[in-house]
């Protein structure tokens, strides 16, 4: 409580757009030491459906954006960050449990999220000392589309722990992973176990048995 907070707007398929969001948002707060990237497109499409326009689209938003802005980022920390980790900062980029339990639904949305989670590992390796890279793996967090929420109840609740993950969890893994300062190139699966649970399709189409 008691913090400031300001809203930017950007098109994140823009490229001169998100690059203009670190500055703006220094402008704005005076000191940024942490991205998280959480905006992406959940759109539907499979093998057959697949179409270049929506691939290059979603491209862009769910992996051009995140790499634009983790460069801005890398740009204004201070070459002093070498040796003080006091003044390092760190990316977190939110994935999918089902790149860890993969069905053939949703391909380009399953295919961006593949390319985030590579971008996490390399970056990492690319950006330090000055940055961490990491991310974050959440499961069935909320209702999708058209899904009911019965079907959504239901399907939250068939993982190991009987529930996959809350909008609160996926804050606290970020919380954690923002001061953890020994933690770089890994992704937190925070789902209760869902990607342990094999799917021939998307949860958004899982049903009562």
């Amino acid at each position: 409580m008691g913090q400031r907070a300001v809203a930017l707007c950007a098109d994140l398929a823009d490229e001169a757009q998100v690059r203009r969001l670190v500055p703006d948002c220094i402008a704005a707060l005076g000191h940024i030491e942490c991205v998280v990237n959480n905006a992406s497109l959940f759109d539907k499409d499979t093998a057959p459906t697949f179409g270049y326009e929506k691939w290059l689209n979603m491209a862009a938003i769910n992996v051009g954006a995140p790499l634009a802005l983790a460069w801005a980022l890398h740009e204004t920390i201070p070459d002093a960050a070498r040796d003080d980790e006091t003044l390092r900062g760190s990316i977190i980029n939110v994935l999918d449990q089902k790149l860890y339990n993969m069905n053939p639904d949703y391909l380009s949305y399953t295919l961006t999220k593949a390319a985030l989670q590579a971008a996490t590992v390399t970056l990492a390796q690319a950006l330090a000392p000055k940055l961490r890279v990491v991310a974050v793996a959440p499961g069935l967090t909320l209702r999708s589309g058209e899904q009911t929420d019965e079907r959504f109840a239901d399907a939250h609740r068939r993982t190991p722990l009987a529930r996959a993950s809350t909008p609160a969890d996926v804050v606290d893994a970020v919380c954690y992973l923002a001061d953890a300062r020994g933690v770089t190139g890994a992704t937190l699966r925070v789902d209760g176990g869902q990607h342990r649970v094999p799917s021939p399709r998307d949860v958004m189409f899982m049903t009562g048995a």
